[in-house]
């Protein structure tokens, strides 16, 4: 469904992009790791259209997304911290992108629904909690029946139980066949709702790997023992390689 292929981009002299090549398909929730600064969000947005790479190209249902802009719409993103008018209600938000969305078919309400958002659709953004401005961005990220989620730290910010609310619709999402694509710092949250795992480091894929793949080959049974046993293992490797050219 998406395809990524030797895309690269630098930011001044900085390479955060290092010809990265990933394929992602329906039905897929495949979580997005690796420490601050490695290039997650700088891919993300490269898939949204909001940054242009330097080179490579990208694919969305077998069309290069270079200068078009209709494939976003079938594209739901929840940013890692919402940016909203500070003056304007919940309920004017949510109407306002309803209309510049120009979308006709049925809105998904659920998490409208669970969030209770109708009781404080007057509310200004402005007055908000951070928990609250999440679960905002959480409705508008579902509310148009996207065919592909981005959802980056989706869970920052949100209580226990609106936690597991987001999570439950996640993976009722997958299993209509939906692309989700996650980032988070929480790996104890992605246990049950990721399918692979896509682990960056300094612009470049260290390894793209199905999470029974990954548990399997380090014989562990939680998704955060495992990446830490492939990055021990990882690091291990480099420290003998060096050792060997030094001597």
């Amino acid at each position: 469904m998406i395809e990524i292929n030797g895309l690269n981009k630098k930011f001044g002299k900085l390479q955060v992009l290092d010809n990265v090549s990933l394929g992602f398909n329906k039905g897929e929730c495949v979580a997005l790791i690796g420490p601050n600064g490695c290039g997650k969000t700088t891919l993300i947005k490269s898939i949204l259209g909001m940054v242009v790479p330097d080179s490579g190209s990208i694919h969305f249902d077998g069309k290069d997304v270079k200068h078009q802009h209709a494939y976003r719409e079938r594209i739901g993103y929840m940013p890692q911290i919402g940016r909203y008018p500070e003056n304007m209600s919940i309920e004017r938000i949510l109407t306002t992108v309803q209309s510049l969305r120009g979308y006709t078919g049925e809105l998904d309400s659920d998490l409208m629904q669970h969030f209770n958002i109708k009781a404080i659709a007057d509310k200004r953004m402005r007055t908000l909690s951070g928990g609250t401005t999440q679960k905002v961005s959480a409705c508008l990220a579902f509310m148009f029946n996207p065919d592909v989620l981005i959802l980056d730290e989706p869970t920052a910010g949100l209580d226990p139980l609106a936690s597991e609310i987001l999570k439950e619709k996640i993976i009722e999402e997958k299993s209509k066949g939906k692309l989700i694509l996650i980032t988070s710092h929480l790996l104890s949250e992605l246990d049950d709702l990721v399918t692979s795992i896509v682990f960056m480091q300094e612009g470049t894929i260290k390894f793209h790997l199905p999470v029974q793949e990954l548990l399997q080959s380090t014989s562990e049974s939680k998704l955060s023992k495992a990446i830490a046993s492939v990055l021990r293992q990882e690091n291990a490797f480099k420290h003998a390689t060096s050792n060997q050219l030094q001597s």
